[in-house]
């Protein structure tokens, strides 16, 4: 994430609503990729779900005919605002959500809802079910993950006790809305790219033979725990159960470490941004960095913000990543 300014030379912040030196009103404009006062954006004005609700701090176009912001037009499904907290539950996913695309846009990757291209378009789902409301839901189960063009994310995952609970159940040593929606957008990704043959292959050859029967996988892992040794080949436990969820695991920290390098460049910790940086120097930069930032946190008491390991297989798959995402870039026919 990159630093933001008021006009009034005041360091703001990306889910700033306001300045606090000057007072002005901000917002954030996706085409600038800046904070900007809304007083002096005359072209500009608020998403409707910023006004009306107060979950978002995006601004869209004023002669536009759409009321939502760029980012919440990717919304197909919102929580139920009759229930209590759920504004607070779908504000923390939208700041989830929108911190992805900020990283999505730097790296220059497709970023079309589903309304405008239903073929190969993204949209949001955020569900709730009956452990969070059986009254309104009895008997469902929404599970946070991604089908057909549309990523849900169950809403409890905003709901901090619930995500612990879960992270405690799992044995998980992560888990949050962000890291949910990165993960995601790796599955996402990989079908909007559509790939050969030839890059199937090897992708094959990085993370496994995708098409063994996934959910025989998954109740492997669920059933007997993750691959033995797992540590050796995967950047997390999860990540051994199909090749599939490498994959979205692998990408998942690429975002991650992307997003974390570009702050810490923007706050002079490291003397590059990631943009102008390879893969192999990106991936030394941040095995440094966060062992610094573990033993930051661990200073005041906290665990590790990064309880991972990169290794020798684990960077020849962020590598894969970064070969696709450079695809990716690339226009890609339907």
């Amino acid at each position: 994430m990159k630093r933001f300014y008021c006009t009034c030379g005041n360091q703001v912040f990306f889910d700033s609503h306001r300045c606090l030196n000057c007072g002005a009103v901000l917002g954030f404009d996706p085409e600038a990729r800046a904070m900007v006062p809304l007083e002096s954006a005359e072209h500009l004005t608020c998403c409707s779900n910023g006004s009306e609700y107060g979950v978002c701090n995006w601004l869209r176009p004023t002669n536009s005919e759409q009321a939502l912001c760029t980012a919440c037009q990717f919304n197909r499904t919102i929580p139920n605002l009759s229930v209590a907290g759920n504004r607070e539950r779908w504000a923390v996913l939208e700041e989830g959500k929108k911190r992805l695309f900020f990283t999505l846009m730097q790296l220059g990757l497709p970023l079309e809802n589903g309304w405008a291209d239903p073929q190969r378009g993204l949209l949001m789902d955020f569900m709730e079910d009956a452990r969070s409301n059986p009254g309104l839901y009895p008997e469902s189960f929404v599970s946070t993950g991604y089908l057909g063009g549309v990523i849900t994310i169950n809403t409890l995952e905003a709901d901090d006790a619930a995500r612990t609970e879960a992270r405690m159940e799992l044995r998980e040593s992560y888990r949050t809305v962000l890291g949910h929606l990165r993960h995601e957008s790796g599955h996402y990704y990989w079908s909007y790219l559509n790939p050969d043959d030839v890059l199937r292959q090897r992708f094959a050859m990085v993370f496994g033979d995708e098409t063994v029967d996934y959910q025989t996988a998954l109740k492997s892992y669920y059933d007997l725990g993750p691959a033995e040794h797992w540590r050796e080949a995967y950047i997390s436990a999860y990540a051994s159960a199909h090749p599939s969820e490498d994959w979205a695991e692998t990408w998942g920290h690429y975002l991650h470490i992307y997003d974390a390098l570009e702050t810490a460049a923007a706050h002079g910790l490291l003397p590059d941004d990631p943009s102008v940086m390879t893969i192999g120097q990106r991936i030394a930069a941040w095995q440094s960095l966060s062992v610094a930032l573990n033993e930051m946190t661990r200073s005041v008491g906290r665990g590790d913000a990064y309880p991972f390991v990169i290794g020798e297989r684990v960077a020849e798959k962020l590598q894969f990543v970064d070969e696709v995402i450079r695809l990716l870039r690339t226009p890609h026919p339907a």
